[in-house]
């Protein structure tokens, strides 16, 4: 498939070196309002986190080229003034709230959102990846806490039958949070004009926040909205996210029945989604795993009716892995 991936940020970048090696995706063009070429390539061939490309791009008049790739740099504002000549599917990981009828005029016949939207089909996969057969023109891939939180989520509903909960994302800090302390930061996705606290410096505190991940869970099974409650501590670290998850349900089991389960959940799976962990691990040792929701077990307590988990995810490379599969799993 030819691939126009908009926005080149943290999850764009992730996504676009994964399709260097993926053999259904090719990204033949780069929408990035960031209109150095020569400083989209230096962002692509060297990252803090990840490391440095091998075979590194080099920027051109208007196209980035290597060894094996040649890709088109274009700078538009707007997603409708996109070039879609011989283009199959956009992938937008601009992090912008795109309006869906101006996307549904777009001629390109697949289009990919990462980030949750209400108003069209959301896809997590091991929860509802078989609504890909619908072929819908527009799909979101959700979130990355989504993404981790509600497969683990939907095994222990049918299981169980979750009755409410608590849910907290401990998430590494983002680009749009200060380094030191300064003025405040307004979110357009959470309703706030002016966040206090993200206006402080993400190096030196755990900031608290509101989290919609719930709401992103319930955009896919509408339940948890209304039996579960969430918030997030925002730490200083590059990647890897944690989820403690603190659930109430109707039919619990115990710790070793429950563990067996997710063993052979993991065994039988598809995709690379759940994994178990025993070993004595911290987040670093989770970075760049395709594994999406791992569950420390070393940590999961049941007592009574009540479950308590800690799972790990990557939220850029693991969620951008995501994205990629579920583009490359889409019918066009």
């Amino acid at each position: 498939m030819r691939v126009l991936l908009n926005g080149l940020g943290r999850i764009g970048k992730n996504i676009f070196r994964l399709a260097l090696q993926n053999k259904k995706i090719n990204i033949v063009a780069i929408n990035e309002i960031n209109n150095n070429i020569e400083n989209i390539a230096y962002n692509i061939n060297f990252d803090s986190t990840y490391g440095n490309l091998k075979d590194k791009f080099k920027a051109k008049k208007d196209y980035i080229k290597n060894k094996k790739h040649k890709i088109k740099i274009t700078h538009h504002k707007d997603i409708d003034k996109l070039n879609l000549k011989n283009i199959d599917m956009i992938i937008d990981a601009s992090g912008v709230k795109q309006d869906i009828a101006t996307l549904n005029k777009l001629d390109v016949k697949k289009i990919i959102l990462t980030h949750p939207n209400s108003n069209i089909t959301n896809i997590v996969l091991g929860v509802n990846d078989h609504e890909l057969l619908n072929n819908h023109k527009i799909i979101s891939t959700s979130s990355c806490n989504a993404t981790a939180l509600l497969p683990l989520l939907k095994i222990l509903d049918s299981c169980c039958d979750i009755q409410y909960g608590d849910i907290t994302t401990i998430h590494p800090l983002l680009n749009h949070q200060k380094v030191l302390d300064g003025n405040c930061i307004g979110s357009s996705t959470k309703n706030i004009a002016c966040n206090f606290e993200f206006g402080r410096s993400s190096l030196a505190n755990i900031i608290p926040s509101q989290t919609t991940t719930i709401k992103a869970c319930s955009y896919i099974i509408p339940k948890f909205q209304d039996i579960l409650t969430s918030s997030s501590l925002r730490v200083p670290t590059q990647t890897v996210g944690a989820i403690s998850v603190v659930l109430f349900v109707k039919y619990p089991k115990t710790k070793q029945e429950l563990i067996a389960l997710l063993k052979d959940y993991q065994k039988n799976q598809q995709y690379k989604i759940i994994k178990n962990n025993f070993k004595p691990l911290v987040s670093s040792d989770f970075k760049s795993s395709k594994y999406t929701t791992i569950i420390d077990h070393r940590y999961t307590q049941i007592k009574n009716n009540m479950i308590k988990i800690i799972l790990w995810y990557d939220n850029e490379y693991g969620y951008a892995s995501k994205v990629l599969k579920i583009s490359a799993l889409s019918n066009i």
